[in-house]
């Protein structure tokens, strides 16, 4: 196989030669900065990896929620990154490829891709919803960390888009490429990166790729995949990684990877999918086929652990919810939304309305905005009396399974054919 990349320079300089990706980089990159820049919308679910947006309040309605460009693309189900400067989102191309791109976050323009050889089909049942590049990636202010379908993990200078290094795990590990493809969306945390990949829970250097510990080890099946994505939390003074697996929610040790407890949780043929939430101790959990659930992290020092606190027949699947003023806000399975105390367990209201298979939720205070899979984008009230619809908006005729990306009043989605850019003026 015959891969390379290039950079180029304005029009007098160009360097190629052969590696594992294929780079191109536009004369945008002599104005762009991003080395070290802060990211803005860095990873799953945000700055804190919460759906929590900070900055000013946002408005009331959807009225001066006015298009700035969109860029044509082939499908995706990964979320876009925001940073000061640029727009990173992944693509898949022909059955063949995986492709990623940055452009410009003022403008829409390509400032460079980067692109492998990675497709891979999954079960014939989830093949109506595609079969395309599904975890978001993560970015540092240097370097951008992707999850290619067939259990790759490659880490990318956000500069240049040349490839740093790539972790193959299904060669290293010698374990089978999940069925749903590498899904969960990496997470960093200083010097290391945590995935699901390899049928563990691994932790890798950031700088090198090297792995430095795997836990949660399975055997590994054809039709496996980790769907939800890792969370650092601190409770009583101790930091663990929230962890939910196929069958159950863990507690890990970031430092040595040793498993402080586990809990299992009932899911359909392993369909546990969203993101764990926590506030406080109280962890909010829900499994496709299963139930609405709160575990109370053991506060104690030295007696790791879970209790339950209660248990709700609501039923969640794919969307991870918010939590705002003790609230969970959680798109069911059936396309309704609901509101329960994450104290009590407590239904505090349910629409009548159905809405699409799928939401992607944030939260910028007492307001939510959610984006969902049919195209369209609901303003509402985050409140515990009603469900308050402020305003809903079209913004797209294809559909939008990536979660929403918002930085101020700069929102960027993905599409399944294309990126698009909004600014709430």
């Amino acid at each position: 196989m015959k891969v390379f990349y290039q950079i180029s320079w304005g029009r007098g300089f160009s360097w190629a030669r052969g590696c594992g990706v294929s780079v191109r980089v536009a004369a945008l990159f002599l104005g762009w900065s991003g080395g070290g820049a802060r990211a803005e919308w860095p990873q799953w679910r945000g700055p804190e990896r919460t759906g929590e947006v900070k900055g000013a309040p946002w408005p009331g309605d959807l009225a001066k929620l006015e298009a700035a460009w969109e860029v044509p693309l082939g499908p995706s189900y990964s979320g876009p990154i925001i940073s000061k400067r640029l727009v990173f989102t992944t693509e898949s191309v022909d059955k063949r490829l995986e492709r990623v791109h940055a452009v410009d976050r003022a403008t829409g323009k390509s400032v460079w891709t980067a692109e492998w050889e990675g497709h891979q089909g999954v079960p014939f049942f989830a093949a109506r919803n595609g079969d395309w590049i599904r975890s978001t990636p993560a970015w540092d202010g240097k370097d951008l960390f992707v999850a290619g379908m067939r259990d790759v993990l490659v880490s990318l200078d956000g500069a240049t888009g040349k490839e740093n290094w790539r972790v193959d795990f299904v060669a290293q590990f010698k374990k089978p490429a999940p069925g749903f493809g590498f899904v969960c969306s990496p997470l960093l945390d200083g010097e290391f990166i945590y995935v699901q990949a390899g049928a563990a829970l691994c932790k890798l250097e950031k700088a090198s790729g090297k792995v430095v510990w795997r836990a949660l080890e399975e055997k590994g099946a054809a039709m496996d995949s980790a769907f939800s994505s890792p969370f650092l939390t601190t409770v009583n003074g101790q930091r663990q990684l929230l962890v939910q697996t196929r069958e159950k929610l863990c507690g890990v040790d970031p430092s040595t990877g040793t498993v402080l407890w586990s809990q299992v949780i009932k899911a359909f043929r392993g369909m546990n999918i969203q993101t764990p939430v926590i506030q406080g101790n109280r962890i909010f959990t829900t499994a496709y086929q299963g139930l609405s659930q709160g575990w109370d992290l053991s506060t104690s020092a030295g007696s790791p652990g879970v209790a339950l606190a209660w248990e709700e027949k609501a039923e969640g699947y794919m969307s991870t919810p918010v939590v705002v003023g003790g609230k969970v806000f959680l798109h069911l399975r059936n396309k309704k939304f609901t509101c329960l105390d994450l104290a009590t367990g407590k239904e505090a209201w349910t629409t009548e309305r159905k809405f699409g298979e799928y939401w992607s939720l944030v939260n910028q205070g007492d307001k939510l905005l959610a984006l969902d899979q049919n195209g369209s984008l609901y303003l509402i009230q985050a409140d515990s009396a009603a469900f308050k619809l402020l305003a809903e908006k079209k913004i797209s005729e294809s559909e939008t399974w990536a979660h929403v990306a918002v930085d101020g009043d700069f929102i960027a989605i993905r599409a399944l054919d294309k990126l698009l850019a909004f600014r709430w003026r």
